[in-house]
C-alpha cells in the first residue's frame, strides 16, 4: 500500500471513478472495500491519516450494546450483534471474545441482568459468544479482585466483542488496494464539479503533502467524513441544514494494575445514566466513556475538565484502588457522528445510534451516525444506494464472508505482534534482513524499529502521528513515553523516506504538541 503509486494512480486523467468515497474512517474505509469487492472502480480520499478522527478513538469494543437493548432499540441490537459475529469470524488477529463483569448491589439486580443479557444471547443467535451467568460474590471478587466489595451481591457474566480500532482500519484499507481499489491520505476534497444538469460529476482534490491540485471524475460521490458530513453536503448545496450532532465521548488510559484481571468491568447506569468501562486493552486499561454534546466537530477534540472528573470518580466508586490524575497515562477524546436533525432534544444518551444514508437531488449520497461494530453493514447500504442511483452495473455484496488483510485465526496475544496477523511474518522477515530493525523503540517498551519500517513501506505512514498514533497504538497507551519515543521514530522514517534532518526535528516538535494533548495535567 504505497502513497506514491495510489497518487499516481488517483491522477490518471482518463480513468472514470465508479464511486468516488470522501472520507477514510470506518465506514469510508468500509465502502470503498465493499465496492472493490463488486469489481467497482473505486477511489478513497482522506484529509489527514486514515482514522485520524473519531474511528481511532472508540471504546475499542464490537458490541451488541447492552444499553441499546434496555432502550428497547431491538432492531439496532439485533443487527450489531450480527456484524461483531462476523467480524469475530474475518479478523480474528484483531477482534476477540471479551469476559465483562456487572456488579450487582442491590439484591434485585442479580435476576435483573441476567435476564436481560440472556436475550443479548439469544438475539445474537448461531453468533453468540457465549452464555451470560450469574455468579456470586465470592466469584465475582476472585474474577475482578479490585471490585468494590461493600454491598456486593454478585455479578453477572457476559461475552462481547473487543478490537484494536486503527489497526482494522489500516487492514481495511490494504485490502481494499489488493482488490484494485485505489486510497490514499492527505488528500483534501476541495469542490465537487456538477454536470450541465446539475448532477455530481467528480470531486476537486488538493494533495495535501505536493500541493497540487486535481479533478478526479466520478459517476457517484459517497460522502463518509462522519463529524465533518455537513461540510461536504454544504460544499453541495450551501443552504443544507445540519444532519450530526457531535457528542464527545472521553477514555482515560491506566495502568493494568488498576484492574489486575482478563474480565472488563461494566457499570451499566452511573449517577447520570451514562455506562461506564473499564476493559483491559494491550496490557493496560481502557476507562470510560462520556457523552457530551459539542456545539461543532473538531479534528482533534480534547477532553472537558468535568469529563475527566467523571471518569475517575465514577471508576473510583467501584474499585478499590482509585485512580487519580496522575494516575492517567493516556486521555482520549472522540466525537461520534449522531446523525440527529437540530430539532431533536439535547440528551445524547437518546439520540439513536442508527446509520442513514441520505441521497441529495445532485446526487451526492451521504452516511452518518452508525457505530464501528456496524462498519460492513453501513457500507454496504451506501454501496447498494451508489449502484442503484447511478445505475452501476456491479456484483452483490460478499464482503459477509471475506477475510481481511492479516486474517489468522487463533492469534498468541501475549506476543504484542499479534496485531499484525499474517503479516507478522513478513515483519520477522525485515529483522532478519537487518539486525538494527530488531532494535526496541524505547528500553521500556516492547514495540520495534521494524514496525515503523512496515508502518512506511506498507501501511502508508507518513508521519510521526501516523505512527505512535495509529499503527502501533502508543499515543493512546502512553502519552509520555511516546514522546520519548518520538526522535528515534523520526529517524527511522526519515531514512524510509528520504527526508532530512530539518523535516526530522519539524515531525519531533508537532508531534510532541500533539501528544501534550493526551497527558493529563
Amino acid at each position: 500500500m504505497r502513497r506514491e503509486e495510489q497518487i499516481h494512480k488517483m491522477e490518471d486523467a482518463s480513468i472514470v471513478w465508479d464511486i468516488v468515497v470522501i472520507g477514510g474512517g470506518a465506514t469510508g474505509l468500509g465502502t470503498a472495500l465493499d465496492a472493490a469487492l463488486r469489481g467497482l472502480k473505486v477511489l478513497l480520499i482522506e484529509q489527514a491519516d486514515f482514522t485520524k478522527g473519531t474511528s481511532s478513538r472508540s471504546t475499542k469494543l464490537v458490541h451488541g450494546g447492552v444499553r441499546y437493548l434496555a432502550q428497547g432499540d431491538v432492531a439496532l441490537v439485533l443487527e450489531a450483534l450480527h456484524e461483531r459475529g462476523l467480524l469475530l469470524k474475518n479478523a480474528p488477529h484483531l477482534v476477540k471474545n471479551q469476559s465483562f463483569i456487572i456488579p450487582n448491589y442491590r439484591w434485585w439486580e442479580g435476576a435483573f441482568y441476567t435476564i436481560g443479557l440472556t436475550l443479548y444471547d439469544i438475539l445474537a443467535g448461531r453468533l453468540s459468544l457465549g452464555r451470560s451467568v450469574h455468579i456470586g460474590k465470592k466469584k465475582a471478587i476472585k474474577n475482578l479482585p479490585l471490585l468494590k466489595q461493600s454491598s456486593l451481591y454478585g455479578g453477572v457474566i457476559y461475552h462481547d466483542g473487543q478490537f484494536d480500532d486503527s489497526r482494522l482500519a489500516i487492514n481495511v484499507a490494504q485490502s481494499c488496494v489488493e482488490n484494485s481499489g485505489c486510497v490514499v491520505n492527505y488528500v483534501k476534497a476541495t469542490g465537487l464539479t456538477k454536470d450541465a444538469n446539475g448532477k455530481i460529476s467528480g470531486v476537486e482534490v488538493k494533495d495535501l503533502e505536493s500541493n497540487r491540485n486535481h479533478t478526479v471524475k466520478a459517476k457517484s460521490v459517497v460522502n463518509a467524513t462522519g463529524v465533518f458530513v455537513d461540510s461536504i453536503m454544504q460544499m453541495d448545496t450551501p443552504e443544507a441544514k445540519d444532519m450530526v450532532r457531535p457528542s464527545q465521548g472521553v477514555h482515560l488510559v491506566l495502568d493494568r494494575s488498576f484492574l489486575q484481571s482478563d474480565y472488563a468491568l461494566m457499570i451499566p447506569k452511573t449517577d447520570d445514566g451514562r455506562v461506564l468501562f473499564a476493559v483491559p486493552w494491550h496490557n493496560q486499561v481502557v476507562v470510560g466513556t462520556t457523552d457530551t454534546l459539542r456545539e461543532k466537530p473538531e479534528l482533534e477534540p480534547q477532553a472537558l475538565e468535568q469529563e475527566i472528573e467523571f471518569i475517575l470518580n465514577t471508576a473510583g466508586r467501584y474499585l478499590t484502588k482509585k485512580p487519580t490524575r496522575k494516575d492517567v497515562l493516556s486521555i482520549f477524546a472522540g466525537l461520534r457522528p449522531l446523525a440527529a436533525p437540530k430539532g431533536e432534544g439535547k440528551n445524547t444518551k437518546e439520540i439513536s445510534r442508527s446509520h442513514k444514508v441520505i441521497v441529495s437531488d445532485s446526487g451526492l449520497i451521504t452516511i452518518t451516525g452508525g457505530k464501528w461494530t456496524t462498519f460492513r453493514k453501513m457500507a454496504e447500504d451506501a454501496v447498494d444506494t451508489a449502484i442503484k442511483n447511478v445505475g452501476l452495473i456491479a456484483n452483490k455484496c460478499v464482503t459477509t464472508k471475506f477475510k481481511i488483510h492479516g486474517y489468522r485465526p487463533n492469534p498468541d496475544l501475549n506476543n504484542h505482534m499479534y496485531v499484525y496477523g499474517s503479516d507478522m511474518d513478513q515483519i520477522l522477515d525485515l529483522e532478519k534482513q537487518n539486525p538494527e530493525f530488531a532494535e526496541k523503540l524505547h528500553p521500556n517498551h516492547e514495540y520495534r524499529a521494524s514496525e515503523v519500517v512496515w508502518a512506511v513501506r506498507s501501511e502508508m505512514a507518513r508521519t510521526v502521528e501516523d505512527v505512535l498514533a495509529r499503527r502501533v497504538r502508543v499515543l493512546f497507551l502512553n502519552a509520555k513515553l511516546s514522546i520519548e519515543m518520538a526522535p528515534k521514530v523520526a529517524q527511522i522514517m526519515a531514512k524510509e523516506l528520504g527526508k532530512d534532518q530539518q523535516w526530522i526535528d519539524e515531525q519531533v516538535i508537532a508531534y510532541t504538541k500533539l501528544a501534550n494533548g493526551f497527558i493529563v495535567r
